[in-house]
């Protein structure tokens, strides 16, 4: 098999790594990186298990080659938190019960994120919309997307 190198930005860090050139995003993320946040689910694209940033877009990792992210800047669930401080959408997964199993949260966490930064006060509607490819056997979604509300009140600043 062709090994090949490639430069990214992964949680801000940059990274050089050799890997095999058919290894999609989330192998590399996992077995050559050791990100393991980001989780194994279909790896047909349908459940949302595996969702990351790239360039601040949220993408499904178990599609998307690792070739194709060359030079760009890849962001995981283990690049929320600021050492000990949560993210807010971590805190408010924990405060409103939006993770019972955990293993949706990463790819819910991470397109959570992508909304919240494209659209701050995003209503009820629009979350569910956001979070639509995102499957989750556990919560009924109601947890989740009353703490994604939540988030997005913390860092504005609005939540009484």
């Amino acid at each position: 098999m062709n090994a090949v190198r490639m430069k990214l930005r992964v949680n801000g860090e940059a990274q050089e790594i050799l890997f095999h050139s058919y290894k999609t995003l989330l192998e590399v993320l996992r077995e050559e990186l050791n990100l393991t946040g980001t989780k194994h689910g279909c790896e047909l694209g349908e459940c949302g298990a595996c969702a990351v940033l790239v360039d601040g877009e949220p993408v499904l990792s178990c599609l998307t080659l690792a070739l194709e992210c060359d030079g760009r800047s890849i962001e995981t669930v283990e690049g929320l938190a600021q050492g000990t401080q949560l993210h807010p959408l971590q805190a408010a997964f924990a405060d409103c019960g939006g993770s019972q199993c955990g293993y949706c949260t990463p790819g819910m966490l991470m397109t959570a994120k992508a909304l919240l930064e494209a659209e701050p006060d995003p209503s009820r509607e629009r979350i569910r919309e956001a979070i639509s490819g995102n499957l989750c056997r556990c919560t009924g979604y109601q947890q989740i997307v009353d703490a994604i509300e939540r988030a997005a009140a913390d860092m504005r600043g609005t939540r009484a």
